[in-house]
């Protein structure tokens, strides 16, 4: 890892709740720790929730900070995994939307993947964007004005978006990259 690619003291929220794709969130979590940030998981639900590999259930995580006490300018960055039971719930948590459509609204960096666009359409924040994502939900992203690609990872500004858990490593690349260059901003 490059100097330019530290992380240190940088505060990032995982923002999942139940139904998360497992490497959708360990990964990009366990590649931003070894960064230097800082990671906490917000979730609506309190305890622990529960990981999916595809359809099967995997691991569970801890839930650090619960959404209702979480405020977004506690964070530096936002990671959304997806995992398609987990952004479909987020989608219709008023208080997740406005916690996502925060840290645009403040310019700050945001990393999103597989069906995460989801809550992101639902905040208002696509529009004018160029992103990709799982390709069950291109019509909703261009039906919410923003223009979907089909690439392993896109980055439009300080805003990162991958397609699926095979993208992994191309995301984490360019997500660490685009908030190391936020953070000097």
């Amino acid at each position: 890892m490059t100097q330019n690619n530290d992380l240190s003291g940088l505060r990032v929220a995982v923002l999942a709740t139940e139904g998360f794709e497992q490497a959708e969130l360990l990964e990009p979590v366990k590649a931003l720790k070894a960064a230097g940030a800082t990671t906490t998981v917000v979730s609506p639900e309190r305890g622990h929730i529960q990981g999916f590999v595809h359809h099967d259930k995997g691991e569970s995580v801890a839930v650090d900070r619960d959404l209702a006490s979480a405020r977004p300018d506690e964070f530096d960055a936002l990671l959304m995994p997806g995992g398609a039971l987990n952004a479909d719930q987020l989608r219709t948590v008023p208080e997740a939307v406005s916690f996502a459509k925060s840290f645009f609204d403040a310019s700050k960096p945001v990393a999103a993947i597989c069906h995460a666009g989801w809550t992101l359409v639902e905040s208002g924040v696509v529009q004018g964007s160029t992103m990709t994502s799982w390709p069950s939900i291109k019509t909703d992203i261009e039906n919410a004005g923003g223009t979907w690609v089909d690439r392993e990872v896109n980055v439009d500004g300080r805003f990162v978006t991958s397609r699926k858990p095979d993208d992994i490593p191309a995301f984490n690349e360019k997500m660490i990259a685009v908030f190391s260059e936020a953070r000097k901003n």
